[in-house]
């Protein structure tokens, strides 16, 4: 078994990694961007594939992945797994009819609540409290989980049936379709940027260069939010005009 993940703040990083330790300890999950994560579908028979929920979709990134690599998933053995800051309908089940297309068993799928990871807007901003009993129930969630993984052999099935397919399709993908058919180009550095290299050395798509000692930014954001969770500046957005919080996965977990 293995893990492959597109984490921007840290939420989906910290979940994969907890499932896999339950399920099967010394398994290992790689980022998507790594050079090791086709070798890694190859090599196992079962993969969790493990994301954020943009807009009650699949991050293009993912997709672009899946389609650019047809060969690797006939009688792979997959689950969807997605993180969410409020509501994902069929989060699991958008990757999971893409996987089938390509030969892919899917063996279930999970959505896990995690702190919203959008720093550039006020919606589902949470105290720090909050967000650290967000991260608890769902490690909870993930042991039970994984323990029946391991112990029985039965996945969850979040986000896989038909009304689970309607929900995510009438709750928010026909509205905000247009956002999450292509990388975006509207990320945006403002003139505090120093040009210190961090969101270019973090991009998993290697969207960012520095040029003149400035941050500038090519058109493929995969919108993960890492570049703006931890610039020191604040000098990045995406959706909105001004961090309101860099949303970071580890500043909710201390103790």
């Amino acid at each position: 078994m293995t893990g492959i993940y597109l984490s921007g703040t840290g939420n989906t990083k910290h979940c994969i990694e907890k499932l896999l330790s339950i399920i099967e300890p010394g398994a290992k999950a790689v980022p998507i961007e790594s050079e090791e994560a086709v070798k890694k579908i190859i090599e196992n028979e079962i993969v969790i594939l493990a994301y954020p929920t943009q807009f009650s979709n699949v991050p293009f990134m993912v997709r672009d992945f899946i389609r650019k690599n047809p060969y690797i998933w006939k009688d792979k053995k997959i689950l969807c797994m997605t993180t969410m800051g409020a509501f994902s309908g069929d989060g699991a089940g958008c990757a999971a009819r893409v996987l089938k297309k390509y030969g892919a068993e899917i063996i279930g799928g999970l959505h896990i609540k995690m702190p919203d990871a959008v720093c550039d807007s006020k919606l589902l901003k949470k105290s720090l409290e909050e967000n650290r009993r967000i991260i608890m129930e769902a490690d909870e969630r993930i042991e039970k989980i994984g323990t029946v993984i391991r112990d029985k052999g039965i996945y969850p099935k979040d986000g896989l049936s038909f009304f689970a397919h309607l929900a995510g399709l009438f709750g928010q993908r026909l509205w905000f379709y247009n956002k999450t058919t292509d990388y975006s180009s509207r990320l945006k550095i403002s003139d505090n940027c120093t040009g210190c290299g961090l969101c270019a050395q973090n991009c998993p798509m290697k969207n960012i260069e520095i040029i003149d000692g400035k941050a500038r930014a090519k058109g493929d954001c995969a919108m993960c939010y890492r570049c703006i969770s931890t610039c020191p500046k604040q000098a990045l957005t995406l959706l909105g005009k001004e961090v309101f919080e860099q949303c970071r996965y580890e500043k909710y977990a201390e103790n």
